[in-house]
């Protein structure tokens, strides 16, 4: 196949021969070029596999460096997180696909390309890195980076004024460009419309393509505009768990019967802390969009670049008030459920004992607070340690808050811990309050340690100083007498001093 391929090209080289010499040049011009295409399409259909391509070593400080990732032949169905480029910043990604019917074959290939921006000036080096692409690990061996000074933009004039290429396709005709409509939006949308205080809801930020789209269009300084947004964004009475988005990968999604590509830029859940409605104003995106030539040309410019800002709907959030309850400003909302742990159920009085009350669910883990354990004589529990995990994925924030209490039983017999730990929270689904209840029962056996003040294991050095002195009352008058002769002694001693000082010879 591939022999017949070259011989092909070749015998459209020797078509141009016989052409008249006016027209043979710029047909033999094609004609090499189509030739040069059969070879590179022979290659390009062989390569299925995913490939990391790193950017320029060489690039001006105010140029994007890049590292791209692509797919031949296959969906690009996933990906890994781009590596972090000491000396560096990710400025957002861009997307690309390209399709190519060779002989009645299709091959396709789509890629995506994160962009970092340099912090300064100098040299960097790109520590190697694996990438996982739909599923499988690839690996790049990194390599080095010199960032140079701001690249600036000239316009040399052509020093000998003409080019042949552009008279045979009309370059010196004005280039006309025209809009192509696009079929796209920005949106933020909201889990629920309605919810209660402290009850969270989730929160996306997104820009939809529809696959009907035939506009071109890329981000535009996203980290920078996404900024702003989220200043104008952030509700002032919610609690924000941000799902921190660091990649944006293309989602496909069906609405309303449509099918779209989901780019989603931010996404948190907010937890209202008072019962004021949430609002959000309507935000705007800015987005580069191209206009495409009228009558594309082989060689200039084929599109314009231009911008176009899209802009979300206002959006509000109504709260209502968690029903009457005499813990309702201060009780948790969500769905909870309870793990415990203990270090032994069998005690002894005066040894001390682990005990964890876990709190599990879904809801504002950051929030939770600690159970009120009641003061009682037949054990000391101390102030716990608090531990928590919090999980953001599939539009839920799940999590544990971990309270580990240490206690030390004080008298025998048989205790069930729920009498001490209890923990009460508002279900926003089921629309009641509900009551975590520890259920593990423990076994205290020894003597009482009601009346022992001091543990003899420990046993204090005061006190132990107190019960060795003796127990015989001084009279308050000897004391006098002992301060009146020492300052007496003082007295002699200072004018006997004094005596000698002025007897002795000058």
């Amino acid at each position: 196949m591939y022999t017949d391929r070259i011989k092909d090209g070749l015998k459209i080289c020797q078509v141009c021969v016989e052409l008249p010499a006016k027209k043979s040049l710029r047909f033999a011009y094609f004609s090499i070029l189509t030739f040069l295409n059969l070879l590179t399409f022979n290659t390009l259909a062989q390569s299925q596999e995913a490939t990391i391509r790193l950017g320029k070593s060489n690039i001006a400080f105010n140029e994007a460096y890049t590292i791209t990732i692509t797919v031949t032949n296959e969906d690009l169905r996933s990906y890994g997180k781009f590596p972090d480029i000491p000396g560096f910043v990710k400025r957002g990604t861009t997307s690309s696909t390209s399709t190519n019917i060779v002989n009645g074959q299709i091959s396709s290939t789509q890629s995506i390309t994160q962009n970092y921006m340099a912090e300064k000036e100098g040299t960097f080096t790109i520590p190697p890195f694996e990438l996982e692409i739909n599923n499988n690990k690839y690996n790049s061996p990194g390599g080095t980076v010199v960032v140079g000074p701001p690249a600036q933009a000239k316009n040399s004039p052509d020093q000998f004024g003409f080019d042949p290429f552009e008279d045979w396709f009309n370059q010196d005709e004005p280039r006309e460009f025209v809009d192509v409509k696009e079929d796209a939006f920005l949106a933020l949308t909201t889990s629920e419309s309605e919810v209660y205080v402290g009850e969270g809801f989730n929160t996306t930020l997104a820009f939809y393509i529809a696959e009907t789209n035939r506009a071109d269009m890329s981000f535009h300084e996203l980290g920078q505009q996404l900024s702003e947004i989220l200043k104008k964004l952030r509700p002032t009475n919610c609690w924000e768990e941000n799902f921190n988005i660091e990649e944006i990968q293309p989602r496909n999604v069906t609405l309303n019967g449509k099918r779209y590509t989901q780019y989603k830029v931010y996404q948190a859940t907010f937890y209202p802390l008072n019962t004021e409605p949430v609002q959000f104003p309507s935000v705007g995106l800015r987005m580069i969009k191209y206009k495409i030539a009228k009558t594309p040309s082989f060689f200039g410019r084929n599109r314009q670049e231009e911008y176009k800002t899209f802009y979300t709907s206002p959006k509000i959030v109504q709260v209502r008030e968690l029903p009457p309850h005499p813990l309702r400003d201060r009780v948790s909302v969500g769905e909870f459920r309870l793990e415990e742990a203990i270090s032994g159920d069998q005690l002894s009085t005066g040894e001390s004992f682990s005990y964890q009350f876990n709190i599990v669910g879904e809801g504002n883990i950051s929030a939770i607070k600690a159970p009120e354990v009641p003061k009682n004589e037949y054990f000391d529990f101390y102030a716990p340690s608090v531990n928590q995990e919090i999980k953001r994925s599939n539009n839920r924030v799940t999590g544990k808050k971990v309270f580990e209490y240490f206690a030390v039983p004080n008298e025998a017999g048989t205790y069930s811990l729920g009498d001490y730990f209890q923990w009460v929270f508002f279900d926003p689904r089921k629309e009641r309050y509900d009551t975590l209840q520890s259920q593990v029962e423990v076994q205290v056996s020894g003597e009482s340690q009601k009346n022992a003040v001091i543990s003899g294991n420990s046993r204090d050095d005061y006190y132990e100083t107190l019960q060795a002195e003796s127990n015989h009352l001084l009279e308050r008058n000897l004391d006098d007498w002992v301060k009146i002769l020492a300052n007496g002694s003082i007295l002699l001693m200072l004018g006997v001093t004094i005596f000698a000082l002025a007897r002795r010879p000058s």
